[in-house]
């Protein structure tokens, strides 16, 4: 019976949950000061406007805030990941010991990827998550039509994402497949070899490069369109002030700049979904069963 450990993002987290759950709660904060700074730049510009300089004040507090949390962060998400990708090369390693060398090697190198993921994907999406709701309330404080704009685009977008979905695991999955190839190939083919394998590997990204532009460039014309509807909406408010009209356009804006994060953040989880099948393989028993057939 094998006692290979399952790789998961979930087992990932386990590796530090308390640690984990620290860094998300100061990604949290941080998002919180952070969809609010258009807001707070409206008020600053009417209150301007109007000579009171309280707004003004309230905002750069929560600017410095935000540098303050943003800096805190960086700091301690560097340790913790860190001490993280050491636990889990130690485990992959342990489950690839019937693997060979090149595979191995391969495999090390992508499971920092699930590191990586919680490192710098993981937040964006949870930025993603609370700047789009937050958007949206705030949106439909000025007028509802503002906030179904924003999430008909949202619901078209993921549409197209999870058409796509099924196209960039395959696309992953063969270049990941040449990755693993490559010790091997450095160590006991021709240089032709060498060059052959390069070549595909340009291959292999230049259709996943490709696939993403494509999908990339659909999703910003949908969220566009957004952005000139509400615009166009700003007709329907009685007697918008400029702060109103500054804070309306900047939360379209931002709408998009956050929303874009979505796919490409599901794009890294098609990805890691395969790296994840591929490093929980059993390759002791893989081989095991092989050897029986040979006999």
């Amino acid at each position: 019976m094998s006692n290979q450990n399952s790789i998961s993002l979930y087992s990932v987290v386990r590796l530090s949950p308390i640690k984990v759950a620290i860094t998300w709660l100061m990604v949290i904060a941080e998002n919180i000061l952070l969809i609010l700074l258009p807001l707070l730049i409206g008020y600053a510009i009417d209150g301007v406007l109007s000579k009171d300089f309280q707004p003004l004040v309230v905002f750069a507090a929560c600017l410095f805030g935000l540098v303050v949390v943003s800096v805190i962060r960086r700091f301690y998400d560097t340790r913790v990941y860190g001490g993280i990708r050491v636990k889990l090369a130690e485990t992959v390693a342990h489950n690839l010991r019937g693997a060979d060398i090149s595979a191995k090697n391969a495999r090390l190198l992508m499971s920092r990827e699930l590191v990586d993921f919680l490192e710098n994907d993981l937040p964006a999406l949870m930025t993603a998550g609370i700047q789009l709701v937050s958007i949206v309330i705030i949106l439909a404080t000025f007028h509802s039509y503002f906030a179904l704009s924003v999430l008909a685009a949202s619901c078209v977008m993921l549409m197209v994402y999870g058409f796509c979905h099924g196209t960039f695991k395959r696309l992953n999955g063969k270049l990941n497949d040449q990755t693993e190839q490559q010790v091997h190939i450095l160590s006991h083919k021709p240089f032709a070899a060498l060059s052959a394998h390069l070549e595909k590997l340009k291959k292999h990204e230049i259709e996943l490069s490709d696939t993403e532009a494509l999908v990339y460039g659909l999703i910003f014309s949908l969220l566009f369109v957004s952005v000139l509807g509400n615009l166009w909406l700003v007709n329907m408010l009685p007697n918008p002030s400029t702060g109103d009209v500054f804070s309306i356009l900047t939360y379209s804006l931002e709408f998009v700049d956050t929303a874009i994060m979505l796919p490409v953040t599901l794009q890294v989880l098609s990805r890691l979904d395969e790296i994840t099948q591929r490093l929980n393989r059993n390759e002791l028993a893989l081989n095991d069963k092989e050897a029986s057939y040979e006999v």
